[in-house]
């Protein structure tokens, strides 16, 4: 699907408020609120916007501690592959998981109760798997999480 300029703007501004009402979206891009809401029903339909999320405090949900997984495989088949990637997205602990190059085959943000839990889940949910050859944890002191860029139209930095 080809984004224009009106489709990035309506894209930017709910990435930094997915609770801006239709009438609100509309008077920022400029466009009927009618023709804003069929612009916004167009890119969920193409898949363009793919959901929408409530950011909330960690340790109202109970949890003091989020980690980075770094698991190496065993074997780099496309079954085991595949095979730790839709198990490990099923963990509840489970924020996000990155299939990457390097050193490790997957990163994976996980957020637990305490230290107990993490050692359990490293213990439990990934070291029992057959896939599984190394893994490594890596403490999360702070994070920052930022809306994706608008790279379209953007002249080459380097």
């Amino acid at each position: 699907m080809e984004l224009d300029r009106i489709d990035r703007e309506i894209l930017a501004a709910l990435q930094n408020d997915g609770r801006l009402s239709n009438k609100e979206l509309s008077n920022r891009v400029g466009l009927a609120p009618s023709s804003c809401h069929e612009r916004v029903k167009r890119l969920r339909n193409e898949g363009v916007i793919q959901g929408c999320s409530t950011v909330v405090e960690a340790t109202a949900l109970g949890i003091a501690l989020q980690a980075m997984v770094s698991v190496r495989l065993v074997r780099h088949s496309r079954k085991a592959v595949d095979a730790f990637y839709d198990y490990v997205r099923e963990l509840p602990e489970v924020i996000a998981v990155y299939h990457v190059t390097g050193d490790a085959d997957f990163l994976v943000h996980v957020a637990v109760r305490d230290t107990e839990h993490l050692r359990d889940l490293a213990m439990d949910a990934f070291t029992t798997r057959a896939e599984v050859g190394n893994l490594e944890t890596s403490l999360v002191f702070r994070a920052h999480r930022s809306s994706l860029p608008d790279l379209l139209d953007t002249e080459d930095v380097s």
